[in-house]
């Protein structure tokens, strides 16, 4: 019999956190060390691994080749177990997701006309990168997310050059754990890891954090009041490692890979 008093969920967002922040969001992998340690943490007893994104579940599942791993997509509207089983959003949510993508894309999809900006669609959210933006686009961009009154509504999260909008204003990362341990009839006291890098992630740490688990920020500066922050993935796979007591990796297995990473 599982001793539950062992046993924990750790959750890792992926962009910024798992894999580093690209210019080219198509090119994003897992950062070899993070690979390698979920590749052992699948296997440390009584440890639950998942990923959370807001990327499409598809898209996220093609970026990570380790097998074991609960991964959600949508912030957790769409999760895929470890046997390949899935798990997804009910017929109203999709209906009301039909909905709204229908009231609000056009004027969404405006925006693509601003120098600089860039749209990403991911179904239950759309993405809109600035990184390329001049600060008077930014600026442009903050403007006409104030000037419709259905956008006002929306909930915004923002990143690292990127402003995030949920559609459907019910779901978060926090939303994405919660449902994720009700698939798995977890209870989640105090047996929480959660692992982010911006403001949707913020809303997940909380909650894990009011359960008396634990969160890792990526970052330079703490997303919530009681989070750990590391500087960047390999940070977080070094302090994953101590937090569980796994051994280090080997690092000439892991500069191997890297470089192979580095040069694509």
């Amino acid at each position: 019999m599982m001793d539950e008093r062992k046993e924990r969920l750790w959750i890792f967002d992926f962009d910024g956190t798992l894999s580093p922040l690209v210019p080219k969001r198509s090119a994003a992998r897992l950062d070899p060390s993070c690979k390698d340690l979920l590749r052992h943490l699948v296997f440390v007893p009584y440890q639950r691994v998942a990923v959370l994104s807001s990327r499409q579940l598809d898209d996220l599942v093609g970026r990570i080749p380790v097998p074991g791993l609960f991964l959600g997509g949508g912030s957790g509207l769409e999760w895929q177990m470890p046997d390949g089983k899935r798990r997804l959003a009910g017929r109203d949510l999709q209906e009301k997701l039909n909905q709204r993508r229908k009231t609000l894309l056009p004027k969404i999809r405006s925006m693509e006309t601003i120098p600089g900006v860039e749209m990403e669609d991911k179904k239950w959210s759309i993405a809109i990168h600035v990184r390329k933006a001049s600060m008077e686009s930014r600026t442009f961009v903050h403007l006409l997310l104030e000037d419709w009154k259905p956008l006002r509504r929306i909930r915004k999260f923002r990143g690292p050059d990127v402003i995030e909008l949920q559609l459907l204003s019910e779901v978060d990362k926090a939303y994405g754990v919660r449902r994720l341990c009700d698939i798995l009839d977890f209870e989640p006291e105090g047996r929480l890891i959660y692992s982010g890098d911006d403001e949707n992630d913020a809303t997940a740490m909380q909650w894990v954090l009011h359960l008396k688990g634990k969160a890792f920020t990526v970052g330079k500066t703490p997303l919530v009041r009681g989070s750990r922050v590391v500087n960047g993935p390999s940070a977080l796979a070094r302090e994953v490692r101590k937090l569980v007591g796994m051994r280090e990796s080997n690092p000439d297995d892991e500069r191997a890979e890297r470089v192979q990473y580095e040069s694509l």
